[in-house]
């Protein structure tokens, strides 16, 4: 097979070949921010003014993340109801289907554990959105 036709497969770019090491292509240290876009945490994200922070775009982050947990508690309760009907059909295999529905339960109750998480976080966030406007949560009781 000539040169032309050589394929370096999906991550070999003959540019790679050619061109020698260098020391600077790589940090002396991962704690530098030499070379990096900037901000916090060097991707570019600065959080020094709040009023550049869009509320509605994060509240519909954390609600997205809050059915994506309810979706979660549904798959696992579902996968647990699903290996306790296999623990009683398959006699030999009862004890891997039992074991099986217990890791699918606890993975619905972290799911539930998240999803819950996030909807303190969407409660949160639009809470924050509302005291800028000048609205006041007062507790009357």
């Amino acid at each position: 097979m000539s040169e032309e036709g050589h394929h370096r497969g999906l991550f070999h770019h003959k540019k790679d070949e050619d061109r020698p090491i260098e020391i600077s292509d790589y940090p002396q240290s991962g704690y530098l921010d030499e070379g990096r876009p900037s901000g916090v945490g060097g991707y570019g994200v600065t959080a020094t003014h709040e009023s550049k922070i869009d509320y509605k775009k994060e509240e519909k982050h954390h609600k997205h993340l809050e059915h994506l947990g309810e979706a979660g508690v549904a798959a696992g309760g579902v996968f647990a109801l699903h290996e306790k009907h296999e623990e009683k059909k398959d006699p030999e295999r009862a004890h891997r289907h039992k074991i099986e529905e217990e890791i699918a339960a606890a993975a619905a109750v972290g799911s539930g554990g998240f999803a819950f998480h996030e909807h303190h976080e969407k409660k949160e966030t639009k809470k924050e959105e509302e005291e800028p406007h000048g609205k006041k949560h007062h507790h009357l009781i």
